[in-house]
């Protein structure tokens, strides 16, 4: 029997609520508001892991988890780690998922905590509990259940401004009162990691990922404007979307099997490339017996294992950078690499490196057009570096998705897909710095199922899916898509 499950029978002998592993204190089982020491040395951090790697592979990484029938919940604190007792009655002891550590596990592991010798002491202050699993009583909540009610994508907080939303794109005010910057500090404190405040208060702003309702997490972003504390919150569904769902082309899904190569998924902020990225890492995984390692800034879909092995790191919290991660991962054979921003000349570097070497890499960039994604990583080398990356990009790379979310006739929203796939022809031009050719490629190129920003806004249209004037809207090639749908009789001709 391991020392978790000792330190549990324990607790339930004696009739206690709580055991608390703390930070330079004894631990201690916790009996009516008195506590009753457990061993008698403090644990170091790396005991603390030991421990909390004990208590994640008992409740197979949940919050709520059962043992021998007893229901149980596990909570990372300030102050250390906790486990509550809780009602056999509370509907509320189901699986959910624990949030990410603050900080990483420590890579050594010394003696074990000693054994159980209770005795009295006084009582524990400064964590707030929750009770038998019930949903935190934050400030903020209720402005999540209204975001969650109105499907909104986002949630906006300023200070000396009123909560917005942003529903199907647009911007909605919601009739609440103002916050004062402490109220919304206070707010934000009660469910903000301790790394990112401090990294908040030095920096101006930090990002990261937290279920705040079961069943449902939200990406953070706090930063300071000129009149204060700033906070945006977007909203990660549960469910990862399929394909069908978000009506992906097949062809997409074909770059999927592809045993190595870079495939790019490209867009600016808020188009969707992380539920494109989620739904094709999701496909994969209910297919292919493969080996997938994630490198997110937040992570934000969270991943069972299925046919795949996936694990999931994230920049700050179990890596120092995307460049690290991406190095390390050699040494862990992966199939499958997901890097969720390339960032910086070296990450991108790197990925082309390991698509060229027998891994299949997904990645992110913050560019509008297929061609342009190639151009965007060609410009970031320096001026004698590009033609060696132009050879090894023509080599690595299998295919670049270009995406935007367009408005649906009658509510919501549906993404525009730009495909362009690396035949020998696009191969070629890239090596050969002729990427002004790429276009007409992607032209002639339909029966493989490339596809321009346009086509794909067109056949929206067509399928009643969009209005003529939306598509007009997105359209970075107006005046052709113009001419494109008055020849079908959707708009009158110019």
């Amino acid at each position: 029997m391991g020392y978790i499950e000792k330190l549990l029978d324990y607790l339930e002998q004696i009739g206690g609520e709580r055991v608390f592993f703390p930070v330079d204190e004894l631990p201690f089982a916790e009996k009516g508001g008195q506590r009753l020491p457990l061993g008698k040395k403090v644990l170091s951090p790396e005991e603390r892991g030991v421990v909390e790697r004990e208590i994640l592979s008992l409740s197979q990484g949940h919050e709520r988890f059962t043992l021998k029938e007893r229901p149980y919940l596990f909570y990372r604190r300030e102050k250390g780690l906790e486990i509550l007792r809780s009602h056999p009655q509370d509907p509320a002891v189901s699986p959910q998922r624990v949030p990410p550590r603050e900080d990483p596990l420590p890579r050594t592991v010394e003696a074990s905590p000693q054994s159980v010798s209770p005795s009295t002491s006084s009582p524990v202050g400064g964590d707030e509990e929750r009770k038998g699993g019930a949903e935190p009583s934050f400030r903020l909540l209720p402005l999540f259940h209204e975001m969650l009610k109105r499907k909104a994508s986002d949630l906006h907080l300023s200070t000396l401004c009123p909560p917005y939303l942003r529903v199907d794109g647009d911007m909605a005010s919601l009739e609440r009162p103002p916050f004062t910057e402490e109220e919304l500090m206070a707010g934000v404190e009660e469910f903000t990691p301790q790394r990112n405040l401090k990294e908040l208060a030095e920096t101006n702003d930090t990002d990261f990922a937290v279920e705040l309702i079961e069943g449902h997490r939200f990406r953070a972003n706090l930063f300071r404007d000129r009149k204060g504390l700033c906070a945006v919150f977007r909203h990660i569904p549960s469910k990862i979307l399929t394909p069908e769902e978000i009506k992906l082309p097949s062809v997409i899904l074909d770059l999927c099997l592809f045993p190595k190569g870079l495939v790019l998924v490209t867009g600016p902020t808020g188009s969707g490339k992380s539920t494109t990225l989620a739904s094709m890492i999701h496909w994969i995984n209910q297919r292919e017996k493969k080996h997938i390692i994630t490198v997110e800034d937040p992570i934000e879909f969270v991943h069972e294992n299925e046919l795949s092995l996936v694990n999931q790191r994230e920049v700050q919290v179990h890596t120092a950078s995307f460049k690290r991660a991406l190095k390390a991962a050699l040494r862990e054979d992966p199939d499958i690499i997901l890097v969720g921003e390339m960032r910086d000349l070296e990450t991108i570097a790197i990925a082309i490196e390991m698509a060229v070497t027998g891994h299949l890499v997904f990645g992110t960039l913050h560019t509008s057009t297929a061609i342009g994604t190639v151009d965007r990583i060609i410009d970031q080398f320096p001026s004698g570096q590009q033609a060696q990356i132009r050879t090894m990009l023509a080599d690595a790379l299998i295919g670049v998705v270009s995406q935007m979310l367009c408005k649906k006739e009658g509510g919501g929203r549906v993404g525009a897909y730009e495909v362009l796939v690396v035949n020998p022809a696009v191969s070629n031009c890239i090596r050969e710095g002729k990427n002004f050719q790429i276009a007409t490629l992607m032209q002639t190129g339909k029966s493989m199922g490339m596809r321009s920003m346009n086509d794909s806004l067109q056949e929206l249209v067509e399928s009643t899916l969009i209005s003529p004037d939306e598509a007009l809207n997105k359209a970075l090639d107006k005046e052709n898509l113009k001419r494109s749908l008055a020849a079908k009789k959707f708009i009158p001709a110019p």
